[in-house]
């Protein structure tokens, strides 16, 4: 099977998704914006499509621009900030730019469909402004949008890209089964390199090395499971073209690790390695906790995928794979070498495991 690499490309998997997210929460504000419109009748009599139409356009566009400030510029600003602190200021700072997009909207309206002149435009916008409860009423609109979306990006990065619609709509409240590709990958060797770098320079060492990765799993449409030390445990819903992403991402980590090399030498004067088992089944997904929920993954795949993780020290191998994933992956047979019936801890009977030529 040809294994097929994404192109080089100017942005990120993390950057693509990013502006993906611009891009809905624009639709969703704009969407907001009309249905709101259409509500109270704020369009202009004298030609209420025409008024409509430029509003919505406009609001897009000024949605994008905030919608950018909010996943983008914000973001990194406030990044190393209290929780309390990135509130306060991008609530300020979104209030202001919602202000001044409420401001420009009128104004285009009211000069260009209206044909006012620009001073009776903002005269306009002072007699909308001093209505009664006009600005409490746009603060407490605003708040409660951007409180939505920041929701809808904490439940993306918390529980992968792809999951906010399946929460949302409560998909899995009563667990169910999936059938799914598990990769379990991480760090070799990674008792000696903590024992050299010692804890702090060590975590920073293993946030850099999962970061790599990980950019590598997104690009290749991985969902990030969890993060538990130096280890991933990313799934796809079993396809076949979800195979290929599986095999791809892999080989895009490793690059991904090698283009970075000499920053990991400045740095730790180590250059990361992984190990990585694979496996393919049915997986039970549902909501778990109290006051701490989380979206959990059990099942025999699950434990079976750690197994053959575990297994790459004791036979001297980086990637491991199950027989059912190479008989599901329609691998050319340079690509893979037997191991052999392997017993694996926990595991009742032996399993035929796979050593992966990528």
């Amino acid at each position: 099977m040809k294994i097929p690499l994404k192109t080089k490309s100017i942005f990120s998997g993390l950057s693509k998704y990013r502006f993906r997210t611009i891009f809905y929460i624009a639709i969703f504000w704009t969407l907001i914006d009309l249905i709101g419109t259409l509500i109270t009748q704020d369009t202009h009599k004298l030609n209420p499509v025409k008024s409509l139409l430029v509003r919505e356009v406009f609001v897009f566009l000024m949605s994008c621009i905030m919608g950018y400030l909010f996943v983008f510029t914000l973001k990194k600003v406030f990044r190393n900030n209290s929780l309390w602190v990135n509130f306060v200021f991008k609530s300020m700072v979104l209030l202001i730019s919602a202000f001044a997009m409420n401001f420009l909207v009128h104004f285009v309206d009211t000069k260009f469909i209206l044909g006012y002149s620009g001073y009776q435009a903002m005269e306009a916008f002072s007699q909308e402004m001093a209505q009664k409860n006009w600005l409490l009423q746009k603060i407490i609109y605003w708040m409660s949008l951007f409180m939505v979306t920041q929701l809808y990006i904490e439940i993306n990065e918390k529980y992968s890209p792809g999951v906010f619609m399946d929460i949302l709509r409560g998909k899995y409240i009563q667990p169910i089964n999936e059938n799914r590709i598990v990769m379990f990958m991480d760090l070799r060797d990674s008792t000696g390199i903590a024992e050299k770098l010692g804890h702090q320079l060590n975590f920073r060492f293993i946030r850099d090395f999962i970061h790599h990765v990980s950019m590598s799993l997104i690009d290749n449409d991985g969902r990030i499971y969890q993060y538990v030390g130096d280890e991933i445990v990313v799934s796809w819903l079993y396809e076949k073209e979800n195979i290929k992403k599986c095999l791809a991402s892999i080989i895009a980590a490793r690059k991904n690790i090698q283009a970075n090399s000499e920053e990991f030498r400045r740095l730790y004067d180590i250059v990361p390695e992984f190990r990585i088992g694979i496996h393919i089944g049915e997986v039970t997904v549902g909501e778990i906790g109290v006051i701490k929920k989380d979206l959990a993954m059990s099942g025999d795949t699950m434990n079976t995928t750690a197994r053959i993780r575990s297994a790459c020290n004791e036979l001297n191998q980086k990637f491991i794979v199950s027989k059912n994933f190479v008989e599901l992956s329609e691998l050319e047979e340079f690509q893979f070498e037997s191991l052999g019936v392997v017993e694996l801890k926990g595991k009742a009977a032996g399993l035929e495991l796979f050593s992966l030529k990528i």
